[in-house]
């Protein structure tokens, strides 16, 4: 069976500090596999990638993982995933996972986590893509991108209909169903929320 739609979703390789991050990334995988999805991600076991994963195929998801070969060990590949495509460099990682999903979500994470959502955000203003973008903000983790975001547009450098491409909110259950329903597909009204 084909799924409903393709969600990639970035996140650390580390756990971060609050419980809250996990028990959000749990959901997220739940929410997918309880919506018939595909989750499309880093391909690592470690940190909220890996919960994330482990989610969301519990819950019944198809799960597709992209790592480099150099990565492979040091977060831990996903043997599990329905597909785990190993890849060459970080370049061919971030197309794939861009190619296979329908919409992009950010969960907390570090560096990687923000080159990759600053990366599809810079693609779909230049209109390589015209996939939605969200950016879930789980405890107030990116309270300050969201104000420093905010800085550049006043001071010029970023206009408001470039910052109107991400959505963003607190709540995954009001964020999940705007990007799928913004990628022009639907999900099951009888479905549960999480």
């Amino acid at each position: 069976m084909n799924p409903a739609f393709s969600l990639c979703v970035y996140c650390g390789s580390r756990p971060g500090t609050l419980p809250s991050y996990a028990q959000t990334a749990t959901q997220v995988g739940q929410w997918i596999g309880a919506h018939q999805g595909q989750l499309v991600y880093g391909g690592g076991s470690q940190g909220l990638m890996g919960t994330v994963a482990r989610s969301a195929k519990s819950a019944g998801a198809r799960v597709v993982g992209v790592i480099p070969h150099a990565l492979a060990a040091k977060e831990t590949a996903n043997e599990s995933c329905d597909e785990l495509h190993m890849v060459d460099n970080m370049h061919q990682r971030k197309f794939m996972m861009a190619e296979r999903a329908d919409a992009f979500l950010a969960l907390p994470g570090g560096i990687g986590t923000f080159e990759e959502l600053f990366e599809v955000w810079t693609w779909r203003q230049l209109e390589f893509h015209n996939k939605p973008i969200g950016l879930l903000n789980v405890d107030g983790y990116y309270d300050g991108l969201i104000q420093f975001m905010q800085n550049t547009v006043a001071n010029g450098f970023v206009s408001d209909w470039q910052m109107d491409f991400v959505f963003i909110s607190d709540n995954l259950n009001d964020l999940l169903p705007r990007l799928i329903e913004a990628a022009g597909l639907s999900i099951s009204p009888g479905m549960q929320r999480i």
